[in-house]
C-alpha cells in the first residue's frame, strides 16, 4: 500500500505538520509544479474545473498545485467548496491532500467543514492509519462549540487506537478541544492520564504537551511515568524532547531536595580550618546526613546529559537549563561547552543563547572564563549580538583578564557601528567600576575620547565621566574644566545635561568657569532640551545659594524664562525652585534648609548588569528573553525542605508478576528476543506461553524464521538449533553489557516495567508494528486474525521451556518495549550496537547484520538535502546528496552518501556514471554502478561510500 512508503515528519513547532503532502509533492518535477500558477482567477478557474473532472489524474494534479500555493503562503480560501467535495475520494493520494488543505482552512470556513463532517466521522474507521490521524486534526481544526461531543468521542477512541501516530494525533486534539470548551477539563486529563502510560516515543512528547497545557498542576499525573519518561526521553523526537525536558525541571524542585546545600557545605571547609578535629568531624557528618542525592533526581541528570550533543539548539538550550536549575553545582560547568558550540548557529538562535549565557555568566564566571575569545565581537556580528557579546566580556572581566579586554575594547570604539560604539564606551564605564585597579586608566582612556571627531562618541564619553566621577572621593578639576569648554560643541542632550550637573556639584570647585557656563546658557534657554532646561535651572539654583553676589541675577532671568515655558515639568520646577531659594514673606521653613537640600551628598550611581534581576525566570524561557512574565509562563517552585515521599514513583507490579508466575517461567527462556522486535514479547502476554507474534518490522520477519523450527521441535533448552542458540547467546551478550551500565536501581525499575508491560493488551504490539511499516517494511502488518491464527498453530506444538530464574530478568533491554523499533543511534543510552556486536551478527543466517543497519536510521531527524549538481549546469540532469545517518555498508570507516538523480528533460539519459576522480591523500570513494539510462521525468537514488579520513576536504569527481 502506498501509505508504507510515507515517513513520519511532525514538525518541532506544535505538531501540525503536512505530513500527509510529502509524499505527493515528491513526485513533482523539478521543473517546479509550485511555480505553475498565479493568484489570478483564472488559473483558480482552472483548478476548479481539475477538481470537478472525473479524472483522478486531474484531481491530483489539482491537489498538488494547491497545497503548493498554501506552502507558498498564497491564500488558496476560495477554492474551499471545490476541495471538500473531493474528501470522500476513494483515491489515497487525493483524500491525503484534502486533508491537508482542510487542516488548513477547516476554521476559516466552518460552516463549510461542517457539511462534512460525516465523511470525517467515517475516516475515523479507516483502515489507514494516516487517514485516520487527519479526520482527527481536519475534526478538532473546526472550532465551533456544537461539536464538542463529537470530538471528545473521537479523541477518546483515538486515544485507545493501535497505531501511535492516531494516538499522537489524540494528545495535539486534546489541547484543541480545551481551548475551544475548557469545561471539558476533566475528561480529558482521564485521557492524558491514560495517554501518560502509552510506551511508545512517538506519543510521549504530544502527551507531556498536552499535560502542560490543560493540568500542569496535576504533578500526580508524572509520579509512575517519571522513570518511563527519563528513559524513553533520548528516543524521542526533538520537540518532544524539550517539552519534556522543560516539564521534568518544574516536577524535579518540587519533588527532590536542593542539590546545592552540599556545594556551600563544600565552600565552609576554609572557615573550619582553625576549628578541632572532633567539631570538624561532627560537621562533616551533619553534612553527609544533610544531603543524599535522590537516584531518580540521578537518573534525570544522567539520562539528559548525553542531549547536550543534540544538532537541535532547543535540545541542547533545554538540558543546560535543566542543568542550571537541578543539578549540583559542581555539575554545571558540563553545559558551557555545548552553549558555546551553539554560537555558531544563525543569529536568532545566537540571541537567546547569548542571553541565556548573560544571566549565567553573573553569577558563575568561572563557567565561561576558558571559553572568553568566543566571545570576541566580529564585524559581521548584527548589532543585538555585539551588545550582548560585550555584556558577557564585562561580566567575565577580573584582574587577569581586564588587559586585554581593554585592548579589545579599544578596537570597538572605533566601530562604525555607533549604537555598539557607545554600548562599548559603558562597559569601560562598567569596569572601571568593577576593578579598582583600571580606574584611572579608564578615566584616562574616556578623557581622551571626548576630543574624538564622532558627537556620539564624545556624548556617550561625557555620560560614563559623570558616573565615574562620582565615584571619585579625589577631586578631578581639570576634567571638570575640560568638559565644560565642550559645551560649545556637544549638542547631545544627555551628554550637555551631564556637563551641567557635574558643574552645578562641584560649583564650589571651579567657582569662575560656573557663573560663565550659566551666562552661556542663559542666552541659549529657549532653544535648549528639556533635559537641558532642568539641569540649567538647577545649575541656576546652586550658583544662587553658593554665589549669589555674581549670579543672582542670572539666575532670576533664567527662573522667568522657565515660568512661561510650554514645558509644564519646566514651569512647576520653576516655581519650586523659586520659592524655596528666594526668600519673602511667604516663603516656608525649608528655605533655611535650601543649600542641603540642593548640595547634598548624591550616592554614587551603581553601574549593574541588565541581567541581573532576569534569575528569577526560567532560563530559556520567553519570560527570560522579555525580561517580563508572559502569558502561560509557569514559575520554578523553590526547593521543598524535605523530599516528598520517593515511593509515589515505584510502579507497583509485584502481585501481578507472582500472579503469572506459572507461565512466566515459559516466558523468561528467552528474555532478550525483543532486541529485534518489541512486539513479540507484547504478544506472548495474550497467549501465556512463549509464543511469538510477527513483527511489521524486517528484523521481527527474519527472527521469526530463524526460531519457528526450533520452537516446535524443542524438547528442552538444550536440544536448539544452529541459529537459534547463536542469536540467544548473543543477545544475553548485549543483556550483560548492558546491564553492566545501569546501576541496581535502575535494573529494578527497568524489571518493573518490563514485567507490566508483559500484562498490557495486544495494543502495543499492534502500535508497534504500525510504527515498523512506517520506517520501510514491505508491507502493511500482519493483521489481527492472521496474527492470532498463527500464534494458536504455535501453541499447539510448544512445551514451556524452563530458566533458573523465572522471576528475574537480564536489565540488558532497558525497557526496549517502550521504544519505537527505529530510534536515532546516538541517543540509546545502552551501547547496543557496538563494534563487537554487528560483527557478530553478520555470523548469523538472519540477515540480522542488515536489520540492525536498517534500525539505527533516524525517524524524526529531518532529512537535510544539499544540492550536487544543478539542472542548469548538468544539461536536464539534476543531482542532490544527502547523509543518510546509518553505518555504511561499503565500509566501517566510510560515510553513507544518497544522491538522487532526476531526469529534468524530455529525452532520456544515458549511462550515467562516476568519471575522474580528485580525491586528497588518503580519502577513498565507493561510486555507485554506472546507471544505463534514465527515462524523462524519472528519479533513481544511488548510496555511495566515501572514506573523508575524519577530515573536512571536499570530495570531487565528475558525473
Amino acid at each position: 500500500m502506498s501509505s508504507n512508503s510515507f515517513a513520519y515528519n511532525e514538525q518541532s513547532g506544535g505538531g501540525e505538520a503536512t505530513e500527509l503532502g510529502q509524499e505527493a509533492t515528491a513526485t513533482i518535477s523539478p521543473s517546479g509544479a509550485f511555480g505553475l500558477f498565479s493568484s489570478d482567477m483564472k488559473k483558480n478557474e482552472d483548478l476548479k474545473q481539475m477538481l470537478e473532472s472525473n479524472k483522478d489524474s486531474a484531481k491530483l494534479d489539482a491537489m498538488k498545485r494547491i497545497v503548493g500555493m498554501i506552502a507558498k503562503g498564497k491564500n488558496a480560501s476560495e477554492l474551499f467548496p471545490a476541495v471538500v467535495k473531493n474528501v470522500a475520494s476513494k483515491n489515497i493520494e487525493i483524500k491525503k491532500l484534502v486533508y491537508v488543505y482542510l487542516v488548513r482552512y477547516a476554521e476559516e470556513q466552518q460552516d463549510l467543514a461542517l457539511l462534512s463532517i460525516s465523511t470525517f466521522q467515517r475516516a475515523l474507521k479507516d483502515p489507514n492509519q494516516l487517514i485516520r490521524a487527519s479526520a482527527l486534526r481536519v475534526l478538532s481544526s473546526i472550532r465551533v462549540p456544537i461539536i464538542v461531543p463529537i470530538m471528545m468521542l473521537a479523541i477518546k477512541e483515538a486515544s485507545a487506537d493501535l497505531s501511535p501516530y492516531v494516538r499522537k494525533n489524540a494528545a495535539h486534539a486534546i489541547q484543541k478541544l480545551y481551548s475551544l470548551d475548557p469545561e471539558q477539563k476533566e475528561m480529558l486529563i482521564e485521557i492524558i492520564e491514560k495517554l501518560l502510560k502509552d510506551k511508545s516515543t512517538l506519543v510521549a512528547g504530544s502527551v507531556v504537551m498536552a499535560f502542560e497545557e490543560v493540568c500542569p498542576d496535576r504533578i500526580d499525573l508524572i509520579h509512575k511515568n517519571y522513570r518511563k519518561l527519563c528513559n524513553l526521553l533520548v528516543d524521542v523526537e526533538e520537540w518532544g524532547q524539550v517539552v519534556i525536558i522543560h516539564m521534568l525541571t518544574r516536577y524535579a524542585r518540587t519533588q527532590f531536595v536542593s542539590p546545592w546545600k552540599e556545594d556551600d557545605g563544600l565552600e565552609d571547609n576554609e572557615k573550619d580550618f582553625y576549628d578541632s578535629d572532633e567539631e570538624q568531624k561532627e560537621k562533616s557528618d551533619k553534612k553527609k546526613k544533610a544531603y543524599t542525592m535522590d537516584p531518580d533526581h540521578r537518573l534525570l541528570i544522567r539520562n539528559t546529559k548525553p542531549l547536550l550533543q543534540s544538532r537541535n539548539a532547543a535540545v541542547v538550550m533545554a538540558v543546560a537549563q535543566l542543568y542550571w536549575h537541578i543539578a549540583p553545582k559542581s555539575e554545571v560547568g558540563i553545559i558551557s561547552k555545548p552553549l558555546v558550540r551553539l554560537l555558531r548557529s544563525n543569529r536568532e538562535v545566537q540571541y537567546i543563547v547569548l542571553q541565556n549565557i548573560a544571566t549565567m555568566s553573573i553569577q558563575r564566571k568561572g563557567m565561561f572564563e576558558p571559553y572568553l575569545k568566543s566571545f570576541y565581537v566580529r564585524s559581521t556580528d548584527p548589532t543585538m549580538i555585539k551588545i550582548l557579546k560585550l555584556e558577557i566580556l564585562t561580566n567575565l572581566a577580573n584582574e587577569a583578564n581586564i588587559s586585554t579586554l581593554l585592548r579589545e575594547f579599544q578596537t570597538y570604539v572605533k566601530s562604525q557601528d555607533k549604537q555598539f560604539a557607545a554600548a562599548t564606551i559603558q562597559t569601560i564605564g562598567r569596569c572601571a567600576t568593577n576593578i579598582s585597579e583600571v580606574t584611572d586608566t579608564c578615566l584616562n582612556g574616556l578623557v581622551c575620547l571626548l576630543s574624538n571627531r564622532d558627537e556620539i562618541v564624545v556624548a556617550e564619553s561625557v555620560v560614563v565621566i559623570k558616573k565615574l566621577l562620582q565615584m571619585q572621593p579625589i577631586q578631578h578639576g581639570e576634567i571638570i574644566k575640560h568638559m565644560a569648554k565642550l559645551l560649545d560643541s556637544i549638542t547631545v542632550p544627555v551628554a550637555r545635561a551631564s556637563i551641567l550637573w557635574l558643574i552645578g556639584e562641584n560649583c564650589e570647585r571651579v567657582p569662575i568657569i560656573a557663573p560663565d557656563v550659566l551666562r552661556k546658557m542663559a542666552k541659549s534657554f529657549t532653544s535648549e532640551d528639556d533635559l537641558v532646561k532642568l539641569q540649567i535651572l538647577n545649575l541656576g539654583a546652586k550658583l544662587y545659594l553658593t554665589n549669589s553676589r555674581q549670579t543672582k541675577l542670572l539666575t532670576q532671568y533664567i527662573l522667568n524664562l522657565g515660568k512661561y515655558d510650554q514645558n509644564y515639568d519646566i514651569r512647576d520646577r520653576t516655581r519650586f525652585i523659586r520659592q524655596l531659594i528666594v526668600p519673602n514673606e511667604k516663603s516656608g521653613a525649608l528655605s533655611k534648609y535650601a543649600k542641603k537640600i540642593f548640595l547634598a551628598q548624591k550616592p554614587a550611581p551603581l553601574l549593574e548588569s541588565p541581567f541581573k534581576d532576569r534569575d528569577h525566570f526560567q532560563l530559556g524561557t520567553l519570560s527570560h528573553t522579555l525580561n517580563t512574565k508572559a502569558t502561560g509562563y509557569l514559575e520554578l517552585s523553590n526547593w521543598p525542605e524535605v523530599a516528598p515521599d520517593p515511593s509515589v514513583r515505584n510502579v507497583e507490579v509485584i502481585e501481578l508478576a507472582k500472579e503469572w508466575t506459572p507461565a512466566g517461567k515459559a516466558k523468561k527462556e528467552k528474555p532478550d528476543k525483543k532486541f529485534y522486535s518489541e512486539s513479540e514479547e507484547e504478544d506472548s502476554s495474550e497467549s501465556s506461553s512463549d509464543s511469538e507474534s510477527e513483527s511489521g518490522s524486517e528484523s521481527g520477519e527474519q527472527d521469526e524464521e530463524g526460531d519457528s523450527s526450533e520452537d516446535s521441535s524443542e524438547d528442552s533448552s538444550e536440544h536448539q538449533s544452529e541459529s537459534g542458540s547463536e542469536s540467544e547467546a548473543e543477545n544475553k551478550r548485549a543483556g550483560q553489557k548492558s546491564s553492566r551500565t545501569k546501576g541496581k536501581r535502575d535494573s529494578e525499575d527497568v524489571d518493573k516495567e518490563n514485567e507490566n508491560s508483559k500484562t498490557s493488551d495486544s495494543s502495543d504490539a499492534e502500535s508497534s508494528s504500525i510504527e515498523g511499516s512506517s520506517s520501510g517494511s514491505e508491507s502493511e502488518s500482519v493483521s489481527e486474525s492472521e496474527s492470532e491464527s498463527r500464534k494458536v498453530t504455535k501453541e499447539k506444538g510448544k512445551k514451556p521451556k524452563q530458566d533458573g530464574n523465572p522471576l528475574t530478568k537480564d536489565v540488558s533491554l532497558l525497557d526496549l518495549d517502550d521504544f519505537n523499533p527505529v530510534s536515532t543511534p546516538v541517543a540509546l543510552p545502552v551501547p547496543a550496537l557496538s563494534p563487537s556486536l554487528i560483527a557478530d551478527l553478520e555470523g548469523l543466517n538472519l540477515s540480522a547484520s542488515s536489520s540492525v543497519i536498517s534500525v539505527s536510521t533516524p525517524v524524526f531527524v529531518p532529512m537535510t538535502t544539499h544540492v550536487l549538481l544543478h539542472r542548469m549546469s548538468g544539461k536536464g540532469l539534476a543531482a542532490h546528496y544527502s547523509f543518510p545517518r546509518q553505518p555504511c555498508i561499503f565500509g566501517d570507516k566510510m560515510v553513507s552518501v544518497q544522491i538522487t538523480l532526476n531526469n529534468t528533460t524530455d529525452r532520456k539519459i544515458e549511462n550515467i556514471h562516476i568519471g575522474e576522480k580528485k580525491l586528497p591523500m588518503g580519502m577513498q570513494m565507493h561510486v555507485f554502478n554506472p546507471i544505463g539510462s534514465l527515462e524523462p521525468g524519472g528519479s533513481i537514488t544511488v548510496s555511495m561510500g566515501i572514506d573523508f579520513c575524519d577530515s573536512t576536504q571536499t570530495a570531487s569527481f565528475q558525473l
